[in-house]
């Protein structure tokens, strides 16, 4: 029936051509008109009819946005009577843009039905309401059906038309399964501040951002500001997916801080947004659902790939102890969903390894692409399935691609509001009703993560899934692998997947500045660094297309980093001023100072760098403790091979014996005392102890004789 009558539509449109294109200016106008008509639907209602005689009102507006005026247009629907077989029938209609392609029955039965617009003006827009019943178009059972609205000329010339679906749903011999639908929201933005730690000694300046994009987003029709519109408005069944990072971010703007800019450091005020914005989230998110990501959402597979696994557990720990301080107490933080919703298994490992109930992943969030069937399927997969990692089993829950789609806004197509709507009522329609389903799936809606929302568009779409009686809107955490889930192929990670991750370059600087500010913790015999916080947010995937801004912010940590290490030097370590060893054995020292404000721990490593002039012997079995704002010296011991000058190279080392700032020179200069020196020196030194004893002894015997000859006379 519809291939007879797509044909004959077909033959129509051909026989009719010669009469509508007689001139090359009429074709002209005939293209500009139909460039130049916009047409929108506003409502289809009801969402689903359930009755043949039940009234279904197609509502819109048509709008002239040529340069001249259009006359005799007519407003009308068409349909067919043969519904759509499955998923991929449905999306091949919707994408299709063949006008052979349309519903072939056009509207023409009752008044009601159809439409016409004597003429509309330049600039002009006329509304529409079209009356149209299941009868009429003589649909034959529960089903899902094309439906298209369009605006003709002079009643064949087609001018525009909107594409649409009516699903019809009267009452069936077998009750359909209601499917269960968990639908994640994420709460997800790029980092926009370094976070840097407060050093005590300096003047506080509050937060360094790097952009000033944050202030923009959490006022007005901003992104930030629609998604917390959306959660206030959001089923208690949703699960928000949210980066304690942001809920940091936005709390450091609700006090002084500052913008760095290329050049210069701007200081601004409290943002009052900032503060109303994490009022309102927080109070929407209170009895809902909520997951922590890793802090900072990081890039996971990139991280694998690079060498920064201890980044990742970081993540998850610190992600779990900030979200439970910034957002609520009783987050979740066992399910990750990954960049984009790929990962790969060496990613997949890194998650599932880790402290359990604090930062062990048993639950992941992919797209279908990620993790696709073992073989195709003309039906729609139970979402839940099972996946093996280094540690165990961890459950995966596959997104809809297409229902996840109708959740974020089309731009540049009118009424996309409704038409998700009755996309959505489609899709799920045709889900319950495919061919040997017995029991209830698992479905899952997820977004892209970075999304920007249209608060109306997903509050009509979450408010029609819970009126369909289909649906079962669920809870993200009720989803579980069962023994009949759909057998799954092995993670799939393609070249593009890896092309879109953080790149070695980039990840290379960070790995340099993590490991030196790892060495900040560890010389002070902690595990945790002030800078983690700064240092995950580098390995953020929200650099993933902005890594310029990712750079800048890698440069204003490794200068804090730097500036932390400084604070721990070696005195007198200045080339320009020697030491001296007097002799040829000897002992010199070598000072440490801490300005920090904490006690330290170091291994003082000291080697000659002219084996051949000097010797040095200097062991450490034990990291000498320095106390804050003190000094220690150690004795090196030291035996020079010649006099003269030579280098010794002093390298500071964590208690795990990594390298501390950058290594010194120190001078040494030898005074040539060898062993021949030595003895020649203490000849003298005998001769001349030898004439001081001759001079004494001298000087004793004249008194002596002075004083005899002095009583000689006394005699006489």
């Amino acid at each position: 029936m519809i291939r007879k009558a797509t044909l004959l539509a077909v033959l129509s449109a051909t026989l009719l051509a010669p009469m509508v294109a007689t001139t090359p200016g009429a074709a002209a106008a005939k293209t500009s008109a139909r460039q130049a008509i916009s047409l929108s639907i506003s409502s289809i209602t009801p969402d689903v009819p359930t009755q043949q005689a039940q009234e279904i009102t197609i509502s819109g507006t048509v709008r002239n946005e040529s340069g001249t005026p259009l006359p005799n247009l007519w407003v009308r629907v068409r349909y067919s009577t043969q519904r759509f077989t499955d998923r991929a029938n449905l999306s091949a209609y919707q994408s299709d843009q063949n006008q052979a392609t349309l519903p072939p029955t056009p509207s023409t039965r009752t008044p009601q039905s159809s439409l016409r617009i004597q003429s509309l003006d330049t600039n002009g827009s006329a509304t529409f309401s079209l009356k149209v019943t299941p009868a009429q178009f003589a649909l034959p059972g529960f089903g899902v059906y094309p439906l298209a609205v369009e605006v003709v000329q002079n009643g064949y010339a087609p001018l525009a038309v909107q594409r649409t679906y009516l699903t019809y749903a009267p009452p069936t011999p077998q009750k359909l399964p209601r499917n269960k639908l968990a639908v994640a929201l994420p709460l997800i933005d790029q980092p926009h501040q370094v976070a840097l730690p407060v050093d005590p000694r300096a003047k506080p300046t509050g937060a360094i951002f790097v952009d000033d994009k944050l202030s923009a987003a959490l006022a007005g029709k901003g992104r930030l500001a629609d998604l917390a519109r959306v959660a206030k408005s959001a089923p208690k069944t949703v699960t928000w997916f949210a980066d304690p990072a942001l809920f940091a971010d936005v709390e450091a703007l609700t006090k002084g801080h500052t913008i760095q800019t290329k050049d210069k450091q701007e200081g601004r005020p409290a943002d009052a947004n900032a503060a109303a914005w994490l009022a309102d989230i927080r109070q929407s998110l209170a009895n809902v659902p909520v997951v922590a990501t890793p802090y900072a959402d990081p890039d996971v597979t990139a991280l694998a790939h690079q060498g920064l696994d201890t980044q990742t557990g970081r993540a998850m720990e610190l992600g779990a102890q900030e979200a439970r301080r910034l957002i609520k107490p009783d987050v979740q933080t066992s399910t990750n969903w990954p960049a984009a919703g790929v990962l790969d298994a060496d990613a997949l490992d890194l998650l599932a390894v880790g402290k359990p109930k604090v930062a062990k992943t048993d639950r992941v969030l992919l797209n279908s692409a990620n993790l696709p069937t073992q073989t195709p399927v003309t039906f729609t997969p139970d979402a839940a399935t099972t996946l093996d990692s280094v540690n165990g089993p961890v459950t995966a829950l596959v997104a809809d691609t297409e229902l996840s789609k109708l959740f974020e806004p089309v731009p540049g197509v009118p009424g996309s509001a409704v038409l998700s709507k009755q996309r959505f009522i489609a899709e799920t329609a045709l889900i319950a009703s495919e061919p040997g389903q017995t029991t209830p799936r698992q479905l899952v809606v997820a977004p892209s993560r970075r999304w920007d929302p249209n608060p109306q568009l997903v509050k009509t779409l979450l408010d029609t899934a819970d009126r369909l009686p289909w649906l079962t809107l669920t809870p993200l955490s009720s989803l579980k692998a069962t023994k009949t889930s759909t057998p799954r192929a092995p993670l799939t990670y393609t070249e593009e997947n890896r092309k879109d991750e953080l790149g070695a370059k980039y990840l290379g600087r960070v790995k340099e500045v993590a490991a030196k500010a790892h060495a900040t913790a560890s010389i002070t015999g902690q595990q945790e660094s002030d800078f983690d916080a700064s240092v995950l947010r580098l390995a953020s995937s929200g650099w993933r297309n902005t890594t310029r801004t990712g750079r800048a912010a890698t440069k204003l940590v490794n200068e804090a980093v730097d500036k932390r290490i400084d604070g721990i030097s070696i005195a007198g370590a200045d080339p320009d001023q020697p030491r001296t060893l007097a002799g040829r054995d000897g002992v010199v020292p070598i000072s440490v100072k801490n300005t920090l404000d904490d006690p330290v721990y170091v291994f003082i490593d000291v080697k000659s760098d002219n084996p051949e002039l000097l010797h040095v012997k200097f062991d450490q079995t034990e990291p000498q403790k320095i106390l804050s704002q003190q000094s220690a010296t150690v004795q090196v011991e030291m035996t020079a091979l010649t006099s003269g000058d030579a280098t010794v190279t002093v390298q500071l080392s964590t208690v795990d014996h990594k390298p501390y700032g950058e290594p010194r020179k120190l001078t040494i200069r030898s005074t040539g005392y060898t062993g021949v020196a030595l003895v020649i020196v203490g000849g003298a030194l005998t001769v001349m102890l030898a004439a001081v004893v001759t001079r004494v002894l001298r000087r004793r015997s004249q008194r002596r004789l002075a004083r005899a000859k002095s009583r000689e006379s006394e005699t006489v």
